[in-house]
Parts: C-alpha cells; structure tokens; sequence
C-alpha cells in the first residue's frame, strides 16, 4: 500500500511554498526519516523526510512548482518502481524537447536543464544574485549549491539538478532576477574540461545592460561592487573579457596582486569619470554600494514602527553590583555544570519574565482595533549578524531556568551568523531585549518590535559614583530604556515594569523567592 508524502505544515504567515529539489527519483529506494524533498518558503527551506523505508514510486509535483501546507508531493510504494523511473526519464525528454532550440548546445554532456531562480512569494518582487558557487565547466555534484540568491528576507540556495557542470551562466553577481528568471544552463554528465570553448560564457552571457562604464573602462556589476568594496584604480586592472571587460575575476586577482591600489594622490592629474559603485578619485573619496534586501526590510519596518505607533520611552539604572558579584562567585561552577557561560542575558530575561506576569499591558499585542493579552512569555533576543539584525524568541521564558536562557542565547547567536534560523524561531515573540551595551552603548531608545507594545534596552555598564546610604560610592551601574506604544500602555504602567526590573537585578535572590 502506497504512503503518502507531504509537504510540511506552514505557520500562518506562509501561504505557500516551492519545490526546492528532489532528492530521490522515482524507482529509488529510501529509508525511514532519509530526505526526499526540500520545500522552499519565503523564509526558509524545508526539509521533508521519508515516513518510512521503502521506495518513490510516484512523484506529483515538479520542482519549481507552488505547494500548499500539507499538499502531496509524492507516494512511496514497498517494491521496487521501474516503472517509475521510465515516467521520470519521459518527463525528463519531454522537458528537454520543450527547451527550445535557441540556447547552444554545450560541448559535452547529457541532457540539458535550466537553472531557475526560486519561486518568490507574492510579497517578494525580485531577488540579487549574491554569488555564484560554481563556474562554468567546474563539476558538480547533485544538490550542491550552485547560486545564492539574496531577498529582503532570506537567502535562496539554488542547487545543481543532477551530477554535471554548468554550461552558461545567463546572469552574473549583483544583478537583479525575478520569480523562475533562468539563470543559467547545466548540462548532465558534464565537468571538468566541459566546454573549452564557453569557458567565457559568464562575461558576455548577458547583454551588457548592467555594466557601468569608468573612464576608458567596461565593469561588469560584480566587478563594480568589488572595486567599490576595495577602493581600487580601475585603470590599473586589465579586463579579460569580452572587448576588454573587466569581470569579477579580474578584480580578484588585482586584489590578491596588490596592483590596483590607488595612490594617495591622482597621478599625472588624470580623472576619471564618476561612477556610482566605485570610489571617487581625489582627496575626499566616496563609495556607493547597494543596500541589502533585509537591510530593506529592517529599514521598512523600523520606519513603520515610528509612524505607526505612538512611541514613548522612560528610563531607569540599575546597580549590577549584585548579580556581578554572583556571576563571579559561581562561574566556574556553571560552567562545569552546564557547559555554557553564565552571563548577564539570563538574569535579564528571567527578571523580564516575572515583571510581564505583574504587568499584562507591556506582554500584550495590538491587533486592528483588538488587544491580545498572552498568558505566556515568549521573548525575543536581538542578535546582529553580518546581514543585519534578527530576532529569534525564546519561548515560554518564564519556565525557563537561567542555564537554559543562557544556552538557547548562544545557539541562536550562532545560528543566526550562518543563516541557519528556522521561520517559526523568529516570529510570535510576546517581548523583545536588545543589548547595544556589548557595542559600547551607553544609552539609546530602542524601536519597537510590531505588533509587540515594549521593547527593552540594555546598555554599558559603567562604574560611576552614587550615592549609598549617605556615601559617595564607585558602583557599576547600567541605564535601561523601555520604550512602549503609548496606544497600549499607561506611563505608569511602563514605569513601574522598570522599577521592577532593577528591584529584580538588584537584588537577584527576588526571583527564587518570587516577590
């Protein structure tokens, strides 16, 4: 009896996904939780595994087709399915017949397959070609990432079809591409010394739209962003592409040389004319680059947030005297005992925990015209990444102990810097921490985190004199920011959820006792 294979549940906030890539094809045999599919969202790739040990003997959707929460993607019989695999070789004809005839037949190699951008979601427009992985002719592997493609929310892996080698890439780095735009050919059974004669098929693969002229010079985008990153003298780098093109290659190996520095003054007064990515020649030098998609994003949101919200922020400090002495005191032993670092995020957010309990307003959600009071805490910890800031959430905060805040901290710090966060770790947060304080911050006012109503900011922690019981003393005192939808939350509301939270940090022994 065949078993059904189907997509994953998607949260609420995707209506769709696509197929990535298949990783069995029909006749091939499969073991119980072995990968099958990858399900590509706007978010995330989902990975679906098989239910159970037998073999694909069906497969109803093609990759690159839109699949809905829990659709079939295929069924697993128990015996073998040549027959199966004779479908997927007419499938695979039948493609191939439709291709058309106007892409050039590579020198070696099988069959033929487009490589397409993924399917963007509705609310993604276009995407960039972040980097190739691949080059013409090089060999590949099936499901090795061929091209990254960054949106505004996640980046894309595109992945070979089969074992082969690319056979033209159709657009290079920095372009823009839409939903399903070819990107290149991949010819099966290719590699290695495939194709001599396209081995410059990257540099005139498209029709030059994109390039930037500087001067006497030709730079294809790749090329632009490079020499903008590096600060370099186009003049000086020698084009190896098509009509003195100079190509992403080209940069590469002038950095690497060392040989397109720019001086510290023009020589012999030459100028050249400006460009938007390259830097400017003369003594006050500029670059332009472009900005990323999630940089988009955050830019798009934070600017919401401020019109959208009636946003107000008060402020307080706290002595860490106390939870700096119990963080010296027991280190060591923590750490032997839960193999992570104890550090100040934990109290943070156990303290947090218990001040969103006795203030419902600050744990609450605006939705429309209705409040949503949560009876849990789920809050979200801003980690900042080479890519720009994320927010994944801890959930239900408040049963949480202080080894498991610290240690679910640092495995989403980590994953957060390779790009490896789930869809569902980053949303549904009730309340949201930010730590500009690891930067040098001494004080700010942190944007809130819609549809949340409060946000809080910690800070440097700085040793300053205060006054205690009549003395001038040295204390290491931290300012903290609460800023708050004023829509939602009285001031003193707002207030008193601070105060509660520097009577917790500072006096650390109130969260065991729950007073």
């Amino acid at each position: 009896m065949a078993t059904d294979i189907k997509a994953p549940t998607f949260p609420e906030s995707v209506a769709e996904g696509s197929v990535a890539a298949w990783h069995k094809k029909p006749g091939d045999s499969v073991e119980r939780d072995e990968l099958i599919v990858e399900i590509e969202t706007d978010k995330v790739v989902l990975e679906v595994v098989a239910p159970e040990a037998g073999t694909l003997s069906e497969v109803l959707v093609e990759e690159g087709d839109t699949v809905e929460s829990e659709q079939v993607l295929g069924k697993i019989g128990e015996g073998k399915a040549e027959g199966g695999e004779k479908a997927e070789a007419k499938k695979a004809d039948a493609k191939a017949e439709t291709k058309g005839d106007a892409k050039a037949k590579p020198a070696a190699g099988g069959k033929t397959h487009e490589v397409k951008a993924p399917t963007f979601p509705e609310s993604v427009q276009e995407g960039t070609v972040a980097s190739w992985n691949k080059q013409v002719g090089e060999a590949v592997k099936r499901d090795e990432v061929l091209v990254e493609i960054e949106t505004d929310k996640v980046v894309l892996e595109v992945v070979a079809p089969a074992d082969g080698a690319l056979a033209e890439i159709k657009v290079e780095e920095g372009s823009q591409v839409t939903s399903e735009q070819l990107l290149a050919t991949f010819t099966e059974g290719a590699g290695g010394a495939a194709a001599p004669s396209e081995e410059k098929a990257p540099a005139s693969a498209d029709d030059g739209a994109s390039d930037e002229k500087v001067g006497d010079k030709i730079l294809a985008p790749a090329a632009r962003k490079l020499v903008a990153e590096h600060d370099l003298d186009v003049n000086a780098i020698e084009g190896t592409g098509k009509g003195g093109r100079i190509l992403k290659e080209d940069v590469q190996r002038a950095v690497k040389e060392g040989s397109a520095k720019k001086s510290a003054k023009p020589a012999g007064g030459a100028k050249v004319a400006a460009a938007p990515a390259p830097a400017v020649e003369g003594a006050r030098p500029e670059k332009r680059v472009p900005m990323s998609r999630l940089r988009q994003t955050i830019a798009k949101r934070l600017v919401q947030a401020q019109q959208t919200a009636a946003m107000l922020t008060t402020y307080n400090e706290v002595d860490m005297g106390a939870v700096m002495d119990l963080r010296a005191q027991y280190k060591d032993t923590f750490l032997k005992a839960h193999d992570v670092k104890l550090g100040f995020m934990g109290f943070f957010v156990k303290a947090a925990s218990e001040a969103l309990k006795r203030f419902p307003d600050v744990n609450a959600s605006i939705d429309g015209t209705d409040i949503v009071y949560h009876g849990y805490q789920d809050i979200g910890v801003a980690v900042s990444t080479d890519r720009g800031l994320v927010v994944p959430v801890l959930r239900d905060t408040d049963s949480m102990k202080i080894a498991d805040v610290e240690k679910g901290i640092v495995d989403f710090g980590k994953r957060a810097r390779d790009g490896k966060l789930g869809i569902d770790e980053m949303q549904g947060g009730t309340f949201t921490i930010t730590n500009g304080g690891i930067f040098g911050s001494l004080m700010s006012t942190p944007i809130l985190n819609p549809p949340q109503t409060a946000i809080l900011g910690m800070h440097k922690i700085q040793e300053r004199p205060m006054a205690v019981n009549g003395k001038v003393e040295i204390r290491p005192m931290m300012y903290l920011a609460v800023s708050y939808d004023h829509r939602m939350i009285d001031g003193k509301d707002a207030v008193q959820f601070l105060v509660t939270m520097k009577e917790l940090l500072e006096d650390p022994s109130r969260l065991l006792l729950d007073i």
